[in-house]
């Protein structure tokens, strides 16, 4: 079993029991009587609505799992104020080649590089932890190495 910590912000964890919450209330329950439906079509061997609720059965139950082992190994990070350096739950602000990017580092598991929170163990993410203002860091992407400038944690 994965013991592995999952950092979350409270809002982040906060979202995950209530995804949990609502799969086990509300999905686990209607996929139940999808299945039950589709056994009363008849023959199970080649009913396609039964093989489509299992398969999604199937994904829901994992989605489960996944949340339980998530909220198992939760590690609720506080809010960082006047941070001298990089950590989980500071926002940086950097400088590369094509300007400045804000970022929230933040856990695996709230991730969302779009809404410019990105996780510790991302490329990026693990080159800025322990960074201070000031610092250049490197990042070792696929298209080689990027270089940026610490310009700001908050």
């Amino acid at each position: 079993m994965n013991t592995k910590p999952v950092y979350l912000t409270a809002e982040g964890l906060d979202k995950l029991k209530a995804e949990l919450n609502f799969l086990v209330t509300t999905e686990r329950p209607r996929v139940a009587q999808r299945i039950h439906d589709a056994k009363l079509d008849g023959d199970i061997s080649e009913n396609a609505e039964y093989e489509d609720a299992k398969q999604e059965q199937s994904f829901l139950e994992g989605r489960i799992a996944t949340l339980e082992a998530q909220l198992k190994n939760a590690e609720v990070i506080e809010k960082v104020n006047g941070a001298e350096q990089v950590g989980i739950g500071s926002k940086v602000v950097i400088k590369g080649s094509d300007g400045e990017e804000t970022f929230t580092i933040v856990g695996s598991a709230e991730a969302a590089p779009r809404e410019g929170r990105i996780s510790n163990e991302s490329p990026v993410g693990a080159a800025l932890m322990g960074a201070r203002k000031g610092d250049k860091v490197t990042v070792h992407a696929p298209a080689g190495p990027v270089d940026f400038t610490v310009v700001s944690i908050s």
